[in-house]
């Protein structure tokens, strides 16, 4: 008869910044999962929930996500699905302001733009952003650095495997981390501002995908949170034979695996949802759950 190996609970993870404050809120890594919800303010969306720059519609949402449990917003105005067309700076700033303004208005939530243009982060963040979520990790705009440096604010960097050469998914993603932390460190951003995001569905085969999730342990070297985005993307759509709209149970799945692998903050459409998967998952992986003294 062979004996389980043991497992030891919660991960025993560390961080070069244990707490992060964006807008006030403080972000205790590795105390439980955090969930930023999507507000994509474009009219070709892959998973069809794009609010085509309407304000109002923006704001509705962020009030809705914030009422369902999210702890960032996470907007954009550009698509980043496979083939999606590269926006002019210029349209996409035409799409995104009146949106931002319109969601900095309804909610007190820390808000990230989501875009890898230095010039759009720059006025997104006089608009009222707090953050910077850049897919390509400050590895596309040669400007990007100096506008997160002189903010002073948080960067999501991404690893983006389209158009490079792959080796080896979990060393490919290192290596990706460890040219975007040159970059941060020579333009002034100190690591402990940075979270990092390996890029799922940015490049990958669908088996390279599920095999990311597998390693994201592989990533904890960096002692840096980790934010993981696989809501309703192609992948789970392929394993589950389901479109779009059908792929709730199988984005489920995959952020309870990512939070158990180490994950600190997961992007997702379905807010209501994935904030119940994940503080479930908190509960087993991150043993922080006691029952409440009987009244």
């Amino acid at each position: 008869m062979t004996t389980a190996r043991p497992v030891s609970w919660p991960l025993a993870r560390t961080y070069r910044a244990p707490a992060t404050v964006i807008r006030g809120r403080e972000f205790r890594w590795g105390a439980r999962t955090y969930v930023m919800g999507i507000i994509n303010v474009t009219p070709d969306s892959f998973s069809g929930d794009g609010v085509n720059a309407d304000p109002g519609a923006a704001a509705a949402l962020a009030c809705r996500f914030e009422a369902e449990g999210a702890d960032i917003l996470d907007i954009g105005a550009e698509s980043s699905r496979p083939g999606a067309q590269e926006l002019d700076p210029a349209e996409e700033l035409r799409r995104l302001l009146p949106c931002l303004r319109a969601v900095r208005a309804a909610t007190g939530l820390p808000i990230s733009v989501d875009t890898y243009h230095a010039s759009v982060a720059e006025a997104a963040l006089e608009a009222g952003a707090d953050a910077v979520n850049d897919i390509w990790g400050l590895r596309r705009d040669p400007a990007m650095a100096a506008v997160v440096a002189s903010a002073g604010c948080p960067l999501i960097a991404m690893h983006n495997q389209r158009g490079r050469t792959f080796r080896d998914v979990a060393g490919d993603i290192a290596a990706g981390f460890e040219a975007t932390l040159a970059i941060a460190s020579g333009a002034g951003i100190p690591p402990e501002r940075i979270i990092l995001d390996p890029g799922f569905g940015f490049g990958w085969t669908p088996e390279q995908n599920l095999e990311m999730l597998r390693r994201l342990p592989e990533l904890w070297r960096f002692d840096l949170p980790l934010l993981v985005g696989t809501s309703r993307k192609s992948t789970i759509g392929l394993v589950l034979h389901a479109p779009v709209d059908r792929r709730l149970e199988g984005t489920a799945a995959t952020v309870a695996f990512s939070i158990a692998a180490g994950a600190d903050i997961v992007r997702v459409h379905d807010v209501a949802a994935m904030v119940r998967v994940a503080r479930m998952t908190d509960a087993i992986a991150r043993a922080g759950w006691r029952q409440p003294p009987a009244p």
